[in-house]
């Protein structure tokens, strides 16, 4: 006779129950036990890997109101000491000498436009404070065994036996998202012919905290500047959008032929470039969820959308999705209400639909318009940069945009707990 397996170790009940470790998730997670709500993390990695240089060299603009969400989580040392702001945006296309220039002197001199921080440094001072939050339970690394999401309540069972239960299960789990897939949501997508390519560059000239974005028709190519080296050299990450029959050449290049183009790519304003880092690559995709929730279930960040990182868009999104989400659920906790309810999700979902969809058919739209070749289109293009350029009203709505500033903003991207 086959011995029976043993009953699963039930946990104490939680309010919520998030899936996925990533950026987005970890700053949730942070978020709702500031709101006195208990969540358990659930990761399949080792959370400590992640911090190696390999797992993920990128680096993030984090706009100016998602900024001020993590100042309010307790988080402002790590702008302060290890970002590196971003006072004016440069745009052309190409080498063209018209342009759009963003200046933050002109919306608000004492906020930048953005911050510039590493993902690792990001992803290593959420998981310091997660670690210090007693609301918070990191079940790290580990498998799921099974989800189950019913009328009353859900559960999610591990690996090694124990079984988490809460009203909510919220789905940080990325693109490829297991629980969006298990709970049958579709997705609009399409794949972009382009990959981007990501490393950091030391360069000789300071580049005086000013991102440039430049229009190729292979893809846009972006320097966005980061604190300098301890040795003093000037730094800047890199993101170059290429053609991805042509990634795996420029991959296979030495670091000094792969600087040495981009050093052309750039017109050499920054003079002399060198690679510091690993090249890196990503292909480019954009997708949205034909629903933000099923049954017991919500979908954060990149389970539910993902974009071209042509605006540098895509971690703000998410992050927006976190100070939504946030003030719902501790809203709805506050009622006592069910916060696995239709009426909680609904309510979410209405909020950040529409910013999120704008934001794609944006960034969509931005793509496939630089895209054009062709001498006739780059002079309407640099023609069209240069005229928005003289329209001042014009230029700090775009801004207001790009701080991620506009529409009905939840508390914390107002830098408040609530």
């Amino acid at each position: 006779m086959a011995k029976a397996s043993p009953p699963a170790a039930v946990l104490q009940p939680f309010d919520c129950i998030l899936v996925g470790g990533g950026l987005v998730g970890l700053t949730l997670a942070i978020a709702l036990a500031a709101h006195d709500l208990s969540v358990a993390v659930v990761e399949r990695a080792d959370p400590d890997a992640h911090m190696a240089p390999e797992f993920d060299g990128r680096a993030s603009a984090i706009a100016s109101s998602t900024a001020r969400m993590l100042r309010a989580l307790g988080l402002g040392d790590l702008l302060d000491t290890q970002g590196c702001a971003i006072r004016a945006i440069r745009v052309t296309d190409g080498l063209d000498p018209r342009f759009l220039h963003f200046d933050s002197a002109e919306a608000d001199p004492a906020e930048p436009l953005g911050t510039m921080l590493e993902n690792r440094a990001l992803r290593g001072a959420l998981l310091a404070k997660l670690r210090q939050m007693p609301g918070i339970s990191l079940f790290a690394p580990t498998a799921i065994a099974r989800t189950e999401r019913g009328p009353n309540m859900a559960s999610v069972a591990l690996a090694d036996g124990r079984l988490l239960t809460a009203p909510l299960i919220i789905a940080c789990d990325g693109r490829g998202s297991q629980l969006r897939q298990q709970a049958g949501i579709r997705l609009a997508s399409w794949q972009y012919d382009a990959t981007a390519i990501v490393t950091m560059l030391a360069h000789e000239k300071p580049h005086n905290h000013v991102a440039s974005e430049l229009f190729y028709a292979d893809g846009p190519f972006a320097q966005l500047p980061m604190i300098d080296l301890p040795d003093g050299r000037h730094r800047s990450a890199l993101v170059w959008t290429v053609r991805r029959k042509d990634a795996d050449g420029l991959k296979a290049l030495s670091p000094r032929a792969i600087a040495h183009e981009a050093e052309k790519k750039m017109g050499s304003f920054l003079g002399k470039l060198e690679l510091i880092a690993p090249v890196q690559s990503y292909p480019l995709n954009l997708q949205h969820a034909e629903r933000y929730w099923a049954e017991r279930l919500i979908l954060v960040g990149d389970a539910a959308h993902g974009i071209h990182p042509i605006a540098g868009q895509g971690l703000n999104m998410g992050l927006r999705d976190v100070a939504a989400l946030a003030e719902v659920l501790s809203d709805s906790a506050r009622l006592g209400l069910d916060l696995g309810h239709p009426d909680v999700a609904r309510r979410y979902e209405r909020w950040r639909r529409s910013d999120n969809s704008a934001t794609a058919a944006a960034t969509d739209i931005l793509t496939r318009l630089f895209g054009v070749p062709g001498r006739t289109a780059t002079s309407i293009r640099a023609t069209g940069l240069a005229a928005v350029n003289r329209i001042p009203p014009l230029r700090r709505a775009f801004m207001k945009i790009a701080r991620g500033e506009a529409g009905d903003l939840p508390p914390l991207l107002r830098g408040e707990l609530g």
